[in-house]
């Protein structure tokens, strides 16, 4: 698939990957708290746009519920 016909999200993988070639120390450093924590980017790019929306939604009414009870 040329760079023209890839998908966003091959598009991140390929950029992320291209960023652990270039920065190896660092890199590893990052490894080890994504892999005990997760990533961000990771659970958003396999969310899509409408997973991502509903997470979004779902942490406001969250906080919505959690101010109105702790008054």
């Amino acid at each position: 698939m040329g760079k023209g016909k890839e998908t966003p999200e091959e598009r991140r993988e390929r950029l992320r990957q291209q960023g652990w070639k270039d920065n190896q120390t660092g890199n590893l450093n990052d490894s080890l708290n994504r892999g005990a924590n997760g990533s961000l980017a990771d659970l958003v790019g396999g969310l899509g746009w409408k997973g991502t929306g509903i997470l979004i939604l779902v942490i406001l009414l969250g906080f919505i519920i959690y101010a109105v009870f702790s008054r």
